[in-house]
């Protein structure tokens, strides 16, 4: 691996280039991240509202996001969107310069994807709590945006901590497919590493530790935020018991 710190042409050791991806990507990573957050929580929400018209736009957005391939929905944003909106708000989009003309359908492609499977995990958290909680909260005089808010939600997201951690894991790993759309994040810049150097083993083997270290990082984060909210009696010590 000695050759990752060899000078590149623009003064830099090839070493940089991967650090400078993992940055593109971890940024990528959250910012999409936040957004399918937010865009799952209220889908999610939706779909089991009392509304039959907000469960009919969540189930809608959920089939369509869900249901088409990642790669194609960047490349329905970074090619296909400049071309059918109005010509000046086109060309705009068109004058945007790198890294920002690739980063911003990247976001957009990965958090409606990424939101759409959110909205499954909160929509299965909500179902699992027992019906009576939303008609004991109208009770109390509580509406329904406030029962889902101060009621419904934090319950759903203490019981979906883990599939929302596999969630996020799987954005870290679909970050990659930003490449594909000229950004250069982690395994873009293994791939020009490999195409200057061809040391093919050397530079896709040094993404993959960076990857996995990066994941084990946020999965043990991500653990011990499960411990601290875990819902008292459905942890590993009550099941011993």
């Amino acid at each position: 691996m000695s050759f990752l710190f060899e000078q590149t042409t623009d003064g830099n050791t090839y070493f940089s280039w991967l650090m400078s991806g993992l940055l593109w990507t971890l940024f990528l990573w959250v910012v999409s991240g936040v957004a399918a957050f937010v865009i799952g929580l209220t889908v999610g929400s939706f779909r089991t509202a009392p509304s039959l018209i907000l469960q009919v736009i969540g189930r809608c957005y959920v089939q369509v996001f869900r249901n088409i391939p990642l790669i194609v929905q960047a490349f329905l944003w970074y090619f296909v969107f400049p071309e059918i909106v109005p010509a000046s708000f086109g060309n705009y989009i068109k004058s945007v310069p790198p890294p920002w003309a690739s980063f911003i359908p990247a976001v957009i492609a990965l958090s409606l994807y990424t939101g759409s499977r959110v909205a499954e995990q909160i929509r299965a958290g909500i179902k699992a709590l027992p019906d009576g909680q939303l008609k004991a909260a109208h009770a109390l005089g509580m509406s329904t945006l406030q029962s889902y808010w101060l009621l419904l939600i934090p319950q759903a997201l203490r019981i979906t901590l883990p599939t929302l951690t596999s969630e996020a894991l799987g954005l870290l790993k679909n970050t990659s497919v930003a490449l594909t759309i000229g950004l250069l994040e982690l395994t873009a810049q293994a791939q020009q590493i490999n195409e200057f150097t061809f040391k093919t083993f050397g530079a896709f083997g040094s993404a993959t530790i960076i990857y996995l270290v990066t994941a084990l990082a946020v999965y043990q984060v991500a653990a011990f935020v499960e411990r601290i909210v875990e819902i008292p009696g459905t942890g590993k010590t009550a099941s011993r018991g």
